[in-house]
């Protein structure tokens, strides 16, 4: 029998094939990329997955003893899910349309879980290709492994996948719903219970002063308490914003954000300057570069304003290094960004700091949006929530899920996130 040293080894060496297999060394992604491109209609034959050469299709990987034991997951499929959408302008650019995947997972029982990554090439590197092969090369080695091992599935996958954030998003959304529904309970009560329905804010894009105005006229009048708005293209432009929305919603909490889009001088001048208009917003959100630490601290030193960051923040080592450096008073949790296991530990990690918590969203439709929900809601104590949908819920590729009725989300009895096939 092995000892200790040998099962090592042979671990870390199954390890480096499994990865050098995948073609994903040193930040390449063509064999994701190429798969992507050539994906195949769902349910049409199989795929080539170099985790299944490593791990066989039914291998038990750190087995734990739950209600769901024994279940396996039989079948998984993914496809594109595009829509076009009103342009919406921010400081990394325009979105024109959403270029998003579905992942649908089956297990022996029955029981479908379905997740849905949502990509932002500026902010994460993926896109809708990279997301479709990652998920592609996944299959044989999810196809057979039993649900109640949701939580190894997922480090094995972050071993060779690590920069695939979003397209391991999917993935692990579509375990956790499926577990949640064996288990008979909804996912928000999994994560704690905390609370039933949250309330979000709105987002005003960088648009005019005056057609900003009337935006935030009505969304005021619509219930909502906080708008958020973006800037990071134009001080003066982002100034006069500012005011317009004060004039129009002068009863609403203003949430800036700055996507990187500012030095830190300039970002710091930009603030003051709203402050000088005896305007005083709820948070100044990732006023700099992501890997621009100590900008962030500058202006979070030479500000009352609170600072919060969000592209800054992948992980937990990233949620380690903004508590290390005293660079901002809040962390901003994407599912998209982090995968909702390490969004735990990241929540863990802020509380732990006396950060505040916020959650935010890519540009998803209701089933990505709900998982944030219902993540928020189980987990409590989000100071900040940033999860305005921009879809009508018709376009969500499944129904059903938390209900929306501005500015409130509610989540209703069904097990799982909530949601059920169209067909």
């Amino acid at each position: 029998m092995p000892n200790l040293v040998d099962q090592w080894n042979q671990m870390m060496s199954t390890r480096r094939t499994f990865i050098k297999q995948g073609g994903l060394t040193a930040g390449g992604l063509a064999t994701a990329t190429a798969l992507g491109a050539a994906v195949m209609p769902a349910g049409a034959g199989s795929y080539s997955a170099p985790v299944a050469a490593v791990l066989p299709a039914g291998r038990n990987i750190y087995p734990a003893p739950g209600a769901a034991d024994g279940i396996k997951i039989s079948k998984m499929f993914v496809e594109p899910l595009s829509i076009e959408m009103e342009p919406f302008p921010i400081a990394l650019g325009a979105m024109t349309h959403l270029d998003n995947a579905f992942v649908r997972i089956v297990l022996e029982n029955g029981i479908e879980g379905y997740g849905e990554a949502a990509p932002i090439m500026t902010i994460s590197g993926e896109n809708q290709q990279t997301i479709l092969g990652t998920i592609n090369s996944c299959r044989e080695f999810i196809i057979g492994q039993d649900i109640n091992n949701y939580r190894a599935i997922s480090y094995t996958l972050k071993s060779a996948f690590w920069a695939q954030a979003t397209a391991r998003c999917a993935i692990e959304m579509a375990l956790l719903d499926a577990y949640t529904k064996t288990l008979n309970i909804p996912f928000s009560r999994f994560l704690g219970g905390t609370e039933t329905r949250v309330e979000t804010d709105y987002t005003i894009a960088i648009v005019p002063a005056e057609q900003a105005k009337k935006e935030a006229i009505q969304l005021a009048a619509e219930g909502f308490r906080v708008i958020k708005t973006k800037v990071g293209v134009s001080l003066k432009e982002d100034v006069d914003r500012i005011l317009a929305i004060r004039d129009g919603a002068p009863d609403c909490g203003i949430l800036i954000d700055a996507n990187q889009g500012y030095s830190p001088k300039t970002a710091l001048r930009f603030i003051n300057e709203v402050v000088n208009h005896d305007i005083y917003p709820v948070m100044f959100e990732q006023p700099v570069h992501k890997n621009d630490l100590a900008g962030m601290k500058y202006v979070r030193d030479n500000t009352e304003i609170l600072v919060g960051a969000d592209e800054s923040v992948f992980t937990r080592a990233d949620a380690i290094n903004i508590v290390r450096t005293g660079c901002a008073d809040a962390i901003n949790i994407k599912l998209m960004k982090s995968c909702i296991i390490e969004a735990l530990d990241i929540a863990a990690i802020a509380r732990s700091a006396n950060l505040k918590l916020m959650i935010g969203c890519m540009v998803e439709t209701n089933l990505a949006l709900g998982c944030a929900v219902h993540f928020a809601a189980g987990v409590g104590g989000f100071d900040f929530i940033d999860l305005d949908p921009s879809f009508d819920a018709t376009e969500c590729p499944v129904k059903g899920g938390p209900v929306y009725t501005a500015p409130y989300w509610t989540i209703g009895q069904g097990h799982g996130l909530g949601f059920s096939s169209r067909q």
